[in-house]
């Protein structure tokens, strides 16, 4: 009799465990800046999108970022009001259903959500400063930036460590990196001693992104497709420098880069900031950066030439090895590695398609796996595998 009740309780578990991985689901969500609307899709087991159609945001959407428990989408508006809008996510359909706004106080080039989902933080590349939003217990954003802190010029990005207890912002036109401790009742960033680490001149740090067992934050910078590897002390939160490690294509016909004007809050893309002092030299144009699940590869684009570069990562001393290079959608603006990192999305802002890459998990080569159509000035990704 308790062989049979034995039985009978495995079979169930099994029957409940394959009932979970059958709901389990992945969408990707791209937002197109001069359509004013986010991109959806259902991305199957082998890779191939289904789109799930279009849903409206605002002229010049860009940065989103995802709540840790998957319900909910949070997309900046930069154009005039300027705001948040929370999204809720079915976790069947895909669909998105807009819940909230909230006002920010500038045109904010890069979002991102603490550890817990009880913040946003942001960054104003044209305003110099971050700003902090508190969100409800609901998942959704109402309130207006609890906390708003000077930088120095053209902060870039902000985002928090693993553990939850410290917050780094890039300066890319002061060529910093500001470090907070952050109070997880408050949301309050409280400056470090010291506040900032320097980054070598003519590098511009842009976007970051922290080593799987968050011992490392590495710093993609725009103006020379630069990685700069920092140790974190674990105790103090504070970074020290350990590396300098080029992501362009070492054939590159490219120059270094020059810092680009900020976006205005009328313009009719995001996809053609202009250069200060233009010329017609061929510059380093550095977008954005990820890291597989298991932390053994890193990706980077580049957007002048179009391409993705690829980087191991050496699990202990992080160290990081320049691959290979990959051409890719027009002026790759956003990529994301899905949860099982398997398959890579990369959309460009001159593009009216996106990608999708197979990733060898023992070499970190891409694959085209397929493409397909998106809005106008794609920028942004996010991927979102449901409960």
């Amino acid at each position: 009799m308790n062989s049979i009740r034995a039985l009978t309780l495995v079979t169930s578990l099994i029957c409940f465990s394959m009932a979970d991985v059958a709901f389990a689901k992945t969408f990707v969500y791209v937002s197109n800046a001069e359509d004013g609307d986010i991109d959806g899709y259902e991305m199957s087991a082998d890779g191939a999108l289904t789109s799930l159609g279009k849903t409206e945001a605002g002229k010049l959407v860009m940065p989103m970022a995802v709540s840790p428990d998957r319900k909910h989408l949070y997309a900046i508006v930069r154009s005039e009001p300027l705001r948040v809008v929370t999204y809720s996510i079915d976790t069947a359909a895909g669909t998105l259903k807009s819940e909230a706004a909230a006002p920010l106080p500038d045109s904010m080039s890069y979002s991102s959500v603490d550890r817990n989902g009880h913040f946003l933080f942001t960054a104003s590349f044209g305003g110099d400063k971050v700003a902090v939003n508190p969100i409800g217990a609901d998942g959704l954003i109402r309130a207006a930036a609890s906390q708003v802190i000077p930088t120095g010029h053209n902060a870039h990005s902000i985002l928090a460590d693993r553990a939850n207890k410290y917050v780094y912002a890039s300066n890319l036109g002061s060529s910093q990196i500001l470090q907070f401790a952050l109070d997880e009742k408050t949301g309050t960033l409280t400056p470090l001693d010291p506040p900032l680490v320097k980054v070598h001149p003519g590098n511009g740090p842009r976007h970051l992104a922290i080593s799987k067992g968050n011992r490392y934050l590495y710093v993609l910078c725009e103006l020379t497709g630069t990685i700069v590897q920092f140790a974190i002390d674990p105790k103090a939160g504070t970074l020290s420098e350990a590396a300098y490690v080029g992501s362009a294509p070492p054939q590159t016909d490219l120059h270094p880069g020059v810092v680009r004007e900020s976006l205005s809050t009328t313009a009719s893309s995001g996809a053609n900031p202009a250069v200060l002092d233009a010329d017609k030299t061929p510059r380093i144009w550095a977008a954005d950066i990820d890291i597989t699940p298991d932390g053994h590869f890193m990706y980077t684009t580049e957007r002048t030439n179009s391409t993705i570069s690829v980087l191991s990562i050496e699990p202990e001393t992080g160290k990081l090895t320049y691959l290979a290079s990959y051409s890719t959608e027009k002026q790759p603006r956003g990529i994301r590695v899905d949860p099982t990192g398997r398959f890579l999305v990369a959309a460009g802002e001159k593009s009216d398609h996106i990608s999708v890459f197979k990733i060898d998990g023992q070499t970190g080569a891409l694959t085209l796996n397929g493409r397909y159509p998106v809005g106008k000035d794609a920028n942004w990704v996010v991927i979102v595998e449901t409960p």
